[in-house]
């Protein structure tokens, strides 16, 4: 990997944890004051934040192991918020989900 990529490649990574985090941030807050704008910006986070793995995936000069360890990260920030939220949910209400 040369130096240029090896920085391009850093920067995309850092990007999209960035914007998987802001995504993770947005929804939980958006949830917790029951702010449905807060959530629509997290899923604009989540959309950015999978264009930057794909970005990784198919322009970066990483082995394939770890271009699939990205793919399933994306896969995982896109799932992880809902089935916390889901699972935080029931466990405050005695086990009776709430909606």
């Amino acid at each position: 990997m040369t130096p240029t990529a090896f920085v391009a490649t850093a920067l995309l990574m850092g990007a999209f944890v960035l914007a998987g985090g802001g995504y993770g941030s947005l929804y939980s807050v958006g949830r917790l004051q029951g702010r449905p704008r807060l959530i629509r910006m997290g899923a604009v986070c989540l959309v950015v934040a999978l264009g930057f793995a794909a970005a990784i995936v198919v322009a970066t000069p990483l082995a394939v192991g770890w271009k699939i360890l990205i793919g399933v990260s994306a896969a995982g920030y896109a799932a992880i918020p809902p089935l916390v939220w889901r699972y935080l949910e029931q466990l405050h209400s005695g086990g009776r989900a709430m909606r």
